[in-house]
């Protein structure tokens, strides 16, 4: 199959089950928030220094390609759903990182390249929960994603402020 299909070019798009859907349908909103969420996370990756932060990076791309997956599924059973577990994962790794910074305050985004990106996926991260939780108004959605990308801003919160540590620049609101 090549890329230049043709089948989108009256503003029709295909699930991954297989229906034809408005490319601006809530569904398509909302998994292609989480495609855009990972193209930035490929991006921060590239400039992260700290190994742990890039494993962490590379298993959560993983996991929204799972995620998009089941969004793009309408009907019928997406084959390696998101689970409590993967959510439960991201909450242990919060609670580590938390424990390593012992983290003060509000903090200030972006205080090195590293982690203006990260907090820059994170707010992308935000956006592709609401877009979820717009869909999820109409149609069915599991759970278990909405607690997924929850779990997944906070980590991303964490990791930005990891990398600032490494580099002894977190920036507080109120010092």
């Amino acid at each position: 199959m090549g890329i230049v299909t043709g089948t989108g070019d009256e503003g029709l798009t295909g699930l991954w089950s297989g229906e034809r859907v408005r490319k601006d349908d809530p569904r398509v909103e909302a998994y292609g928030t989480v495609d855009e969420l990972d193209s930035l996370l490929g991006e921060a990756r590239h400039l992260l220094r700290r190994p742990d932060c890039v494993a962490m990076v590379e298993a959560v791309q993983r996991d929204l390609y799972r995620v998009a997956g089941q969004l793009a599924t309408r009907t019928g059973a997406f084959p390696r759903p998101v689970i409590g577990e993967d959510a439960d994962r991201l909450g242990r790794a919060v609670a580590r990182y938390e424990g390593e910074l012992g983290l003060k305050g509000f903090v200030v985004p972006g205080a090195t390249s590293q982690s203006a990106r990260l907090d820059v996926a994170r707010t992308v991260c935000r956006r592709a929960e609401r877009r979820i939780v717009t869909l999820a108004r109409d149609a069915d959605v599991s759970p278990d994603i909405l607690k997924y990308m929850n779990r997944l801003s906070d980590l991303l919160f964490v990791l930005a402020r990891a990398e600032e540590a490494l580099e002894g620049r977190i920036t507080y609101v109120n010092p």
